[in-house]
């Protein structure tokens, strides 16, 4: 997708050439003439970048002046300077204010070029780091689980599409994750991705954050997210937690692509794919009452199912060695190998809080490591949840005398203890142990019975 630019000049040969240039290099160009006409298309909508003339000949609206009134109700839009009749006071004037860069006229095709490409990448990884500051799922999908090359395929066919997406899954299994998946394998990879959190949990509203508020004679203009993600894409997260007013004004932008700011009568027309996540069933909430039978329709083009980590357990080889590696890099703490027989406990458990919650065992683990030169995470370090009350009848107290066995007792004999021990993980629960250990479940009643092995029924 094409970047916004505007390019303010009082000299319509200089505007022509500048968005010419940038028009054959793919970006989007407005241009205005005065300082006037430029307040008022940024007004319109903000674009991702100002190339602004130094001279303007108005003295109420000369270049310094609009950089001055812009970076005060828009600090992050990156603002090149251009003057025919520069100084070094007024560069570093500019460059004082705010301004990005300063380019003196005439300038090769070649250096406008560079400056804009470097503008626009210096704030996009401003932006990216502010997203990134809160984030603790993986940049991308991890594991080789059915369910998730299933998911895989099916952002693979809807990302290079512009259709919205409706995001289903429980807390914590990367729905967040998922959109930006979507976004990043778009046309729109290049452009903003925001987020918002529909239950309103700050002084501002859910309304001003998503519509943003127009300007008073007490304060500034504040641009929504809907704005600033124009040309990329939006996140509704727990989209049903949405007043239903907000309900509303969503649906009249999402037929219209157009909105109004809080307070404002301005229409701001915008390009934005928006993809929206519960956690919840919307169809019951649609019968509740709560949620918009419109504006799921008009969200819910394509819907995209997250498993919970317990359809995915044998990811969590993979989700462990992928935290391992990113927490040491971040907290800088030492690595440590998750042993076969913990990883095999941690495939026996629930995990209710998914994928944040298996962070947090791996986080605790890494952190609370008993003895500094241990590497290596021992069942015992789980947390006391996950082991349960299985664990002590697990690990066993006392070792055979192997060396007065035959073979045939020793194998028996441990044939006998690893079944029980896999038996007593799964609580008793035939299926589950069989599934684990690649036997049919029939082999597996048969072995049990030969080697009048005692267990504990289960579910």
């Amino acid at each position: 997708m094409g970047q916004d630019i505007l390019i303010v000049d009082d000299e319509p040969d200089i505007r022509d050439l500048v968005a010419g240039v940038l028009g054959d290099e793919g970006f989007t160009c407005r241009v205005a003439a005065t300082g006037e006409k430029a307040l008022e298309e940024i007004s319109l909508r903000q674009p991702n970048l100002l190339i602004l003339d130094v001279w303007l000949g108005d003295p109420k609206y000369d270049g310094l002046k609009i950089l001055e009134v812009i970076k005060r109700s828009n600090p992050e839009l990156p603002i090149i300077m251009i003057s025919g009749h520069g100084t070094v006071e007024t560069a570093v004037n500019a460059i004082k204010i705010g301004a990005y860069d300063f380019i003196e006229k005439p300038f090769k095709t070649d250096r406008l070029l560079l400056i804009v490409s470097r503008a626009l990448e210096a704030a996009n990884l401003r932006r990216e780091n502010r997203h990134l500051k809160g984030e603790v799922t993986p940049s991308q999908m991890i594991g080789g689980s059915p369910v998730i090359q299933t998911v895989r395929k099916t952002i693979e066919k809807v990302a290079i599409t512009n259709s919205r997406v409706l995001i289903i899954g429980a807390s914590g299994v990367g729905k967040e994750l998922a959109a930006r998946e979507i976004h990043g394998k778009s046309k729109r990879g290049e452009g903003p991705f925001l987020v918002l959190h529909c239950k309103a949990d700050s002084e501002e509203s859910i309304e001003e954050q998503l519509f943003g508020v127009e300007a008073s004679a007490n304060s500034e203009r504040r641009l929504g997210v809907l704005e600033q993600a124009h040309n990329g894409s939006l996140f509704l997260d727990e989209v049903t937690e949405l007043p239903l007013d907000v309900q509303a004004r969503l649906v009249r932008f999402l037929h219209e692509q157009a909105f109004q700011r809080v307070r404002g009568n301005t229409k701001v027309i915008v390009d934005v794919r928006v993809l929206g996540a519960s956690k919840v069933d919307l169809k019951k909430v649609i019968e509740s009452g709560l949620f918009r039978e419109d504006l799921y329709y008009r969200l819910n083009v394509v819907t995209l199912h997250l498993p919970p980590l317990k359809e995915r357990l044998e990811d969590i080889p993979d989700l462990v060695t992928y935290f391992v590696g990113r927490l040491s890099r971040q907290a800088g703490v030492r690595k440590r190998l998750f042993s076969d027989s913990t990883l095999a406990f941690m495939k026996t458990y629930d995990w209710p809080g998914n994928i944040h919650e298996l962070r947090n065992v791996v986080e605790r683990a890494l952190i609370m490591s008993p003895v500094a030169n241990d590497d290596v995470v021992t069942p015992e370090e789980l947390p006391p949840e996950l082991r349960g009350e299985k664990f002590s009848s697990v690990v066993s107290q006392n070792s055979p005398d192997f060396l007065a066995m035959s073979l045939r007792e020793a194998r028996e004999y441990f044939e006998r203890e690893y079944l029980l021990a896999q038996v007593q993980k799964f609580a008793g629960n035939i299926s589950k142990t069989a599934n684990f250990i690649g036997m049919e479940r029939s082999a597996l009643h048969r072995k049990l019975r030969q080697l009048q092995v005692e267990r504990k029924r289960g579910s």
